[in-house]
């Protein structure tokens, strides 16, 4: 199932697709809970019925909406730094033993087909082609044998970063949260349409047509299962919260010379089973 959040005249709706055809309700119209983020609070069953729900609305076009990011204010986004070896490799850093961690924060999201934001006080704006976890059950010291029972589903992510000010700091927190630099959608995909962990998908990156990222989920440093349980030994995960689980190789600061995104451009990225995330940069 795949689960899109739109705007259209003014209002906010939810719409999801067995198949091909999205059907969905205006949040005001739908019966119990209303957005993903309470439903996905109150559990499997409550989870089910909903959708049932919005399977019986009207048909929605994703082309004619505003598409907006499948959750608008989850409690936490995790990045997930240098999980890919080739990536690790081209910006010099060694192979990590234990994921690199980070944090975005909700206000920093936008969805599909919204403008990436360059801020007036940088050009170095790269991209970073990511597939994002969706937790649907929570818990604190999980295991990696039941890891993936936690896990709702997965939706592409483009973590665009400002450089020099992702390097001012020993953190990196600070050159991942400028807004309208966290690109999310342009849907939630349920775990049960994909692999068990999301292994073996093919994850693209295209800036302006140009293939710049092609990596694949096999090539992980650390796979689903093992960031779930590890992020669990530190803090109660909590359904709606997002781990963003690393970009492979080809990102414009490791060229030579670097590539960076200008206004005008238009960054893709896309996923086996995902779909395609698609935004322009703009100037603030």
């Amino acid at each position: 199932m795949k689960i899109a959040r739109f705007m259209k005249d003014g209002r906010s709706g939810l719409a999801v697709a067995k198949e091909h055809e999205f059907r969905g309700l205006f949040l005001d119209e739908i019966d119990g809970a209303g957005d993903l983020q309470e439903v996905l609070e109150l559990g499997r069953d409550a989870v089910s019925k909903w959708s049932a729900q919005l399977l019986r609305g009207v048909p929605i076009d994703l082309e004619e909406v505003d598409v907006r990011p499948p959750l608008v204010a989850p409690e936490k986004i995790i990045c997930i730094g240098l999980n890919y070896i080739d990536h690790s490799n081209e910006t010099g850093f060694v192979a990590p033993d234990y994921p690199t961690i980070f944090s975005r924060f909700n206000s920093s999201l936008i969805g599909h087909d919204d403008p990436i934001v360059r801020p007036r006080t940088s050009v170095q704006l790269d991209y970073e082609g990511e597939i994002a976890i969706v937790i649907g059950k929570g818990g604190r010291g999980i295991p990696t044998s039941s890891a993936l029972d936690h896990v709702f589903g997965y939706a592409l992510f483009n973590d665009a970063s400002l450089r020099d000010y992702q390097t001012r700091t020993p953190q990196w927190t600070i050159g991942k949260n400028f807004d309208g630099t966290g690109a999310f959608g342009p849907y939630i995909v349920t775990a049960d349409e994909l692999p068990d962990g999301a292994k073996d998908i093919n994850l693209q990156t295209r800036l302006n047509g140009e293939v710049v990222q092609h990596g694949n989920t096999k090539d992980l440093i650390f796979d689903v299962p093992t960031l779930i349980s590890t992020l669990s030994e530190v803090m109660t995960l909590s359904p709606g919260d997002i781990i963003v689980s690393g970009t492979p190789a080809g990102v414009g600061v490791a060229r030579k010379p670097p590539l960076w995104m200008k206004p005008g451009d238009e960054c893709v990225v896309s996923a086996d089973g995902l779909g395609i995330l698609r935004n322009r940069v703009v100037d603030a």
